[in-house]
């Protein structure tokens, strides 16, 4: 199904009020909490739902927008993807920009942040989403303008999201020369797959025991 639109309050409820007033550095929990209804319009919005497949099957997706900010914040932050849900459930900046507040579980799976960063990298959003941030930012006075853009364009998020699907194509298409190899040679194709690459030293494609 198509993720649905994400439309969480504009006006900060007390108890993020409360939290606001708190931050004392890490500014940039507030400014995202604070001008995400402009980043995230209607249109941008329905760019970042073109990833996912339109079925009648299946629950609807976590919202592409919430799942945006929690990757700006963490690309932001350098954090893995399971800091990312502990965050979600441990600290309350990070509850506050993603309308979560007082969560005892993180509002998305770890699968599905890594799935929405694949979606998100694949169709060059990654960029788009950097950008709009970035703009958002200098125009607003919310933020640094330049430190956010340096602490975003160096994050490892972006690459290594690029070399992990890289790596993953590779393999893809090694395994089906593999299995091209193993009906040529008069084998079934998933024994003779395992065979040659165990011949090759890659263990983890033999079949369990």
């Amino acid at each position: 199904m198509r993720p649905v639109m994400w439309r969480p309050l504009v006006e900060p409820s007390p108890a993020e009020q409360a939290v606001i007033k708190a931050v004392r550095r890490a500014k940039l929990f507030v400014f995202l909490r604070q001008h995400r209804h402009e980043l995230f319009d209607e249109e941008f919005q329905a760019e970042l739902a073109e990833g996912y497949a339109d079925s009648a099957k299946g629950q609807p997706p976590v919202p592409p927008a919430q799942l945006a900010l929690a990757t700006i914040l963490q690309a932001y932050t350098g954090v893995s993807d399971d800091e990312v849900l502990e965050a979600t459930v441990m600290d309350r900046r990070w509850q506050l920009v993603l309308d979560c507040m007082d969560a005892d579980r993180p509002p998305f799976a770890k699968g599905t942040l890594a799935g929405f960063r694949r979606r998100l990298i694949e169709r060059d959003l990654d960029r788009r989403l950097v950008e709009r941030t970035v703009a958002l930012a200098a125009r607003t006075g919310g933020f640094g303008a330049r430190a956010l853009r340096g602490a975003l364009d160096s994050s490892p998020l972006w690459g290594a999201g690029r070399v992990e699907d890289t790596i993953n194509l590779m393999g893809h298409a090694l395994r089906k020369a593999l299995g091209v190899i193993a009906v040529l040679q008069g084998w079934g194709q998933a024994a003779g797959t395992a065979v040659l690459a165990a011949q090759a030293g890659c263990r983890s494609w033999l079949p369990p025991a």
